[in-house]
């Protein structure tokens, strides 16, 4: 009976996270349009932060509840999963068109954040100077976007589709009081999500670090499946892999100095072998995959979105098989 209390805690701390970040997101930036905010920058803040709500509420959540590795294995799960699940199933859905400025933009962003959080993961203590790191790599790559958005001449049309689903034609009260209903709940589910979360760990003798790398990667990692899926099926597939390269830029600069700030702790070094190099190996491969597709102008077909989604399949197999 214990065991489906926490079931029903993880299951609808993940439903109550997914509709409250929308929510948030559709109100904070219906109020920035009705004061006069540029879509331009409610995207670049609002909206981009905005979806990452569920990993930062949830992170903040487990290491306040004295469960810092839950929120770890959430950061590194999720990165992992927005490759291997995310985009795995996006490409088998559709095959998507690569942009070529994804070589030039995100895609570099990337892979200098990525060795830079496996960087301050190698003395396998995470405290708040690694925490003032990410943030002000955060403060870089924000301003690094802002300018190259103003350079282009289709900034309007991109911005246009990215943040007119996130604003409503209603009032600045309703739309605030819509941002704070989506807060609340984003916070009730989180804390609900978490305690399902240890409640499992605990209940099956599972590290909460395993827990953090699978259910709730997975169930945080679902609003950035739904979105690209939508987008790809739209046609906007600038879209579905920039919302996963944005996704595990943002899980580095601004999911994971959360624990670094509110509970410093010891990582494990399978952790950082482990995990950590799973991560690494994952983005190592898709920005492989996408150089020789965007270099031979090829789609990204549903054979490599299948083996993106047979290693992510493997590796969490692996993960309960040597817990």
């Amino acid at each position: 009976m214990e065991y489906i209390s926490f079931t029903l805690a993880i299951i609808g701390g993940i439903i109550g996270l997914i509709w409250s970040a929308d929510r948030f997101v559709l109100g904070a930036s219906t109020t920035a349009r009705n004061l006069g905010v540029s879509t331009l920058i409610i995207g670049l803040t609002i909206v981009s932060f905005g979806t990452s709500a569920p990993e930062i509420i949830t992170s903040a959540t487990a290491a306040l509840r004295g469960s810092p590795e839950l929120a770890i294995g959430n950061v590194l799960g999720s990165n992992i999963a927005n490759i291997g699940l995310v985009l795995g199933i996006t490409a088998l859905v559709c095959p998507i068109i690569i942009p070529a400025s994804l070589l030039k933009e995100e895609l570099p962003v990337l892979l200098i954040v990525t060795f830079a959080a496996l960087f301050i993961f190698q003395d396998l203590y995470l405290n708040w100077l690694d925490g003032t790191i990410l943030l002000v790599l955060l403060a870089l790559f924000t301003w690094f976007v802002l300018k190259i958005k103003k350079s282009l001449s289709d900034t309007k049309l991109l911005e246009n589709d990215e943040v007119a689903e996130f604003i409503a034609d209603i009032s600045t009260a309703k739309s605030l009081g819509l941002m704070f209903l989506g807060l609340l709940t984003l916070l009730v589910s989180a804390n609900v999500l978490v305690y399902g979360a240890t409640g499992i760990a605990k209940a099956f003798g599972v590290s909460e670090v395993i827990i953090g790398l699978t259910v709730v990667a997975i169930g945080t990692s679902l609003p950035e499946l739904a979105a690209s899926v939508t987008s790809v099926l739209k046609g906007h597939h600038e879209l579905a892999i920039g919302n996963v390269v944005g996704s595990n830029i943002l899980n580095l600069l601004l999911v994971l100095p959360v624990p670094a700030f509110l509970a410093p702790l010891y990582i494990d070094a399978v952790v950082f072998w482990r995990d950590a190099g799973a991560m690494l190996a994952m983005t190592l491969l898709l920005t492989v995959f996408l150089v020789f597709k965007i270099k031979s102008r090829q789609k990204f077909g549903r054979f490599l979105g299948a083996v993106l989604l047979l290693l992510y399949l493997s590796y969490t197999a692996l993960l309960f098989a040597l817990s």
